[in-house]
Order: C-alpha cells, then structure tokens, then sequence
C-alpha cells in the first residue's frame, strides 16, 4: 500500500476502466488496504466486465 492512499476501499458496487488502466486490481493501488481485501487482478485484457471475488464491485471496461 502507498503511503498516500486516501482514497476508500470498495466503496463503489460499479468501476468503469479504460484500456490504459489495465492491468486493473481491486482495491486499486490509490485505495486504503488497511480496511479491504487482498489485492486481485481481473482480466479485463479479454473480456469486457469482471467481478472481483471477494467484494462483488463489477468492472467494466469502457474503450
């Protein structure tokens, strides 16, 4: 986790990302970790929509 990550963890059920985000994680790198889940990677190189595991926030790939 970064020293300045203010940003809230999972605080959003919908994340829409564009293709020069990828690789894309939740939390993202700029969220809190100390009150979240571990850290996966969604694979939004193919698809177009992905739900991460743990906290069910659906990402969806706009471009």
């Amino acid at each position: 986790m970064s020293a300045t990550a203010t940003k809230p963890a999972n605080t959003e059920r919908v994340y829409q990302v564009k293709r020069a985000d990828l690789p894309v994680s939740c939390p993202s790198p700029d969220m809190a970790l100390w009150n979240s889940h571990p850290r996966v990677y969604l694979p939004l190189e193919e698809q177009k929509e992905a739900r991460c595991m743990y906290c069910g926030a659906v990402y969806q790939r706009i471009d």
